[in-house]
């Protein structure tokens, strides 16, 4: 069992966190006269409404997929993002040839040493995507139990990303950690139809097996579950729930998703990005925040698709990168196109 510690072996001063009030980050001039006094982190000394939220994702030079899809909508939002870029890459590996490097888990580590060797390790909120290895995978886990040692109200928001349409693009070694060890400590889990097949063992295909398997990984860990895509007899849908608390039974819905005849890059990351940020602002209200979240992303798929014919590109052919910043107020002030349908 892992004990709460400072991650650079010295005597942690992360207990000043513990409080959302901070009262000073300055040190005293007595104990340093010959060094003035370093200014306040601000998203510390003067917290936003909202949270601030470690994002560990990929990161692409060009294109917006993980953090890149993830980090500014979340800003829009009202929330202080720090990321840690996983991967980084030209590109998405979708072209014909990417370039960049990967992070390992040391290195991943050495990041949250040098955050906790400046008291910087309070966050509200942390958000992980694709994860590429299982040691990697194991040393964000140790992260979760780091940033809970400082903020025990940790919300972890975790996109599964595993695979997608009966295909597996990770080391089928993960699976197993993301089951047994990643899903028990995670607040909220957003998979797709089959990474919740590989999550749970069992096949979906109605949407009573959708809510069924969100009552399996409630039973494991996470009191939030947004299935964000299953196929159902040549529909879409959208299945969540929340189990407020392990008396009574889990409040689920759907919203019913329009098919889009393309395939866009970065809309996972998005969608756990805008689930996170709509769930923070309304806590007790899956379905708003799901509502929200998907309004704003398939306004974002439609400006996405009718800029690709403007310019004359055949939408079908290749994949598609989404308009982002071209979609902001979309993000920030999305008109509520979408209802969800509560299960009785």
């Amino acid at each position: 069992m892992l004990l709460c510690s400072s991650v650079s072996g010295r005597s942690s001063q992360s207990g000043i966190f513990r409080d959302k009030t901070i009262s000073s980050f300055s040190r005293s001039r007595s104990s340093r006269k010959s060094v003035m006094a370093s200014p306040p982190i601000l998203s510390l000394a003067l917290p936003s409404d909202t949270g601030r939220v470690l994002s560990i994702q990929s990161h692409t030079v060009q294109g917006y997929v993980g953090n890149k899809s993830a980090v500014f909508p979340l800003q829009l939002l009202g929330y202080d993002v720090d990321p840690i870029n996983s991967v980084q890459f030209s590109n998405h590996t979708g072209y014909p040839t990417f370039k960049g490097h990967v992070l390992n888990g040391q290195q991943l580590w050495d990041l949250i040493e040098g955050l906790e060797a400046n008291d910087l390790l309070y966050y509200t909120h942390l958000l992980t995507g694709y994860i590429g290895s299982v040691s990697f995978l194991n040393k964000v886990l140790e992260v979760v139990h780091q940033l809970r040692c400082v903020n025990p109200n940790l919300t972890y928001v975790c996109d599964p990303v595993m695979g997608d349409e009966g295909k597996l693009y990770v080391p089928e070694d993960l699976v197993s950690v993301y089951r047994e060890k990643v899903v028990p400590v995670a607040s909220m889990l957003t998979p797709n139809q089959f990474e919740a097949e590989l999550l749970t063992k069992l096949r979906i295909g109605s949407e009573t097996d959708g809510r069924e398997a969100c009552n399996i990984l409630h039973a494991t860990g996470p009191s939030k579950v947004v299935i964000t895509s299953i196929n159902i007899e040549g529909n879409l849908l959208l299945i969540g729930s929340h189990q407020k608390d392990k008396e009574h039974a889990p409040e689920q819905f759907k919203i019913v998703i329009p098919k889009i005849p393309a395939y866009f890059t970065g809309t996972g990351d998005l969608m756990t990005a805008l689930l996170l940020g709509w769930s923070n602002k309304y806590p007790n209200n899956l379905d708003k925040a799901a509502e929200l979240a998907v309004s704003s992303l398939q306004a974002l798929l439609q400006r996405t698709l009718s800029d690709y014919r403007r310019a004359g590109f055949d939408s079908q052919s290749s994949s598609l990168e989404i308009r982002l910043i071209q979609s902001q107020d979309d993000i920030r002030n999305p008109k509520l196109t979408f209802k969800a349908d509560k299960y009785t």
